[in-house]
Order: C-alpha cells, then structure tokens, then sequence
C-alpha cells in the first residue's frame, strides 16, 4: 500500500513538473523588456498594476463571489471595428477563430448591374496596418447570367483599412482606460523609502 501511494505521488510530481515547464516553453511566463520596465521593484508593480497586468487580493475576492469575466470576440479591437464599418453591409461569413470576415454582394438601390464584396482577413490580433487584408470585389453584370467579377485595389480598399484601424485604435484606448487603476502603496511601502 505503502509503495502504491509513493508511486501516486511521484506521478503526481511529474505531472505538475512537465505541466510547469511546458508553459514556460509556450509563452505562459512572458519575459519583459528590461528598457520598459522601471529598475525599482515597486515602480514595477505600480506600472503593471495600472496597466492591468498585476493581481490584487481584493479584486480576487471581489471576483469570487460571483463576478465573472469572460472574454468573447467582442474583446478584440480590430473584429469589433471591422464589423462597426461594415455595419451597412449584408454578412456572408464572420468566422471569429478562423479569422475572416466575408460580405454578401451589396449594391446601391435602383442599381442592379454593379456591386461589390468585401472580404477581411485578420493577420493578427495587434493594431497595426499589416494586421488585416482587405480584399474589395467588383461584380458587372450586363445580364443576369452574364457577370464579370474583378478584385481591385482602389481608394474604398484604402479607406475601409483606414475606417477599421481607426476604430480599433478607439476601442484600444478605452479598453487600456478601462483597466486603469491608479496603485496606492500599501503603509509597509511606505516605511522602506
């Protein structure tokens, strides 16, 4: 019985072992940039406290008792603004984790000939202009059957790429306003300095 229960403990071990160390090998400890950060420790937590990044024991607390957080697409800045401009459009697909966004054919009213299709690309989740790819499709007909469908890079592709990077910078912003929260030092701080 003895040796059973040494051999469940040292699986145990290993288990928690291997788990620890993979997630340091897949990003779950990220290493930071010594220039961004301040050298004093306390400057340190200040700093990533207001930027949201830290943990506090009373918003743990808080939180247990029955305030959740979960986080949904809607938490991503270029989706969210992505869709914001592409409001007035009919959606074809909008595949969150495959990362793509594809429009119906639209088409000004009382102009049945010509319409376009947008098609967006999500590259990355990080607000920059190599982030998305915007893809406009031109689609004449001459007969209902008789269609020509062009890709083309023009002014709307440009503007519909300024449009959603704009937004998405906005919601950025309010989302890093949002985690704000200014850090007041415990009085044990207080004593060292």
């Amino acid at each position: 019985m003895l040796k059973i229960l040494e051999n469940k403990n040292f699986i145990i071990f290993l288990v928690i072992f291997f788990t620890l160390t993979s997630c340091a090998k897949e990003g779950f400890f990220k290493t930071g940039d010594a220039r961004k950060n301040p050298p004093d420790p306390r400057e340190r937590v200040k700093k990533n406290l207001e930027e949201g990044k830290g943990f506090r024991i009373n918003d743990a607390i808080k939180g247990a008792r029955g305030a959740t957080n979960f986080e949904f697409a809607s938490s991503n800045e270029l989706w969210r603004a992505s869709l914001d401009v592409l409001d007035f459009m009919p959606l074809t697909s909008a595949n969150y984790s495959g990362g793509i966004i594809i429009t119906d054919w639209y088409s000004e009213q009382g102009n049945a000939e010509e319409s376009i299709k947008i098609t967006i690309r999500f590259l990355s989740n990080e607000v920059r202009s190599d982030a998305i790819d915007v893809d406009i499709f031109y689609k004449k007909c001459i007969a209902p059957n008789n269609c020509k469908i062009n890709k083309q890079d023009g002014q709307l592709k440009k503007e519909i790429t300024r449009q959603i990077l704009a937004k998405a910078a906005i919601y950025q912003k309010q989302s890093k306003d949002k985690n704000y929260k200014p850090y007041r030092m415990s009085g044990s701080d207080n004593e060292r300095e």
